[in-house]
């Protein structure tokens, strides 16, 4: 036999017997008390847009006022006069015609800070 094939032999005999000796022990904890501490701050920042829009698919008009008068319905473009000239006198109109009504839009953004401290106590 070459010595070096005897060499691997023996170390390997060794080897085997050196695993067969080496067993997990258990392990038992060797504290009494202890507690543990815990502190956790967080921030969620949340932004919300909002956005609505009303359309119309008619018209509206209004007429409105005081000492004022008119041939035929109301229309954009009628003819309207004094009841008594030279007196007070108020007069609105107004026409909203198809299309957007209204727009609104809300932006808002809220901010959450949470704080968590914990303590745990624990014995044997």
């Amino acid at each position: 036999m070459s010595s070096g094939l005897s060499k691997v032999i023996g170390l390997s005999l060794v080897l085997g017997s050196l695993s067969g000796a080496s067993q997990a022990a258990p392990v038992s904890p060797s504290f009494t008390t202890g507690t543990v501490t815990s502190h956790t701050e967080s921030t969620t920042t949340v932004t919300e847009s909002i956005r609505q829009v009303d359309y119309m698919t008619g018209s509206q008009y209004t007429v409105s006022g005081t000492n004022i008068s008119w041939n035929g319905p109301p229309v954009p473009g009628a003819n309207y006069t004094q009841l008594v000239p030279g007196q007070a006198f108020q007069f609105s109109e107004s026409y909203l015609g198809p299309g957007e009504s209204r727009l609104t839009e809300i932006e808002r953004t809220t901010v959450v800070n949470s704080v968590t401290d914990s303590v745990s106590v624990f014995t044997q």
